[in-house]
């Protein structure tokens, strides 16, 4: 499984999970000048940016632990690009991490949603 599809495979994975739990996906792949968003959604009360992070292998760490502070603060940015050019969105808005460990023949092994993981600077 190349690169690529390990992240098709992990984000078709946190799509299915975020339903599960009552969020509203309402876009995949935002993208602007300043960065990407994989999930947008609405959970409850709140908009909600997702990054999804899949590995296969935890010799380099974690899925959360590869968030950078800089890829943190690309995040945030692209969030209020987002919260600046849409409207009628929720007052309150976070960032959540979706974890997800495959194993080496790319079946899930463990999935973790670790809600507004990325707060504001």
């Amino acid at each position: 499984m190349k690169r690529r599809d390990t992240g098709i495979r992990g984000e078709k994975l946190a799509k299915d999970f975020l339903k599960k739990r009552g969020y509203h996906i309402w876009e995949t792949n935002y993208r602007c000048p300043e960065g990407e968003i994989d999930i947008v959604a609405r959970h409850k009360d709140y908009l909600v940016f997702i990054e999804v992070r899949t590995k296969k292998s935890l010799e380099f760490g974690s899925p959360e632990e590869s968030i950078t502070p800089a890829k943190q603060a690309r995040m945030r940015t692209t969030a209020s690009h987002y919260r600046q050019t849409h409207n009628d969105l929720p007052p309150q808005w976070r960032i959540d991490v979706v974890a997800i460990e495959l194993d080496q023949k790319g079946k899930l092994s463990r999935i973790e949603l670790i809600e507004n993981a990325v707060g504001e600077a």
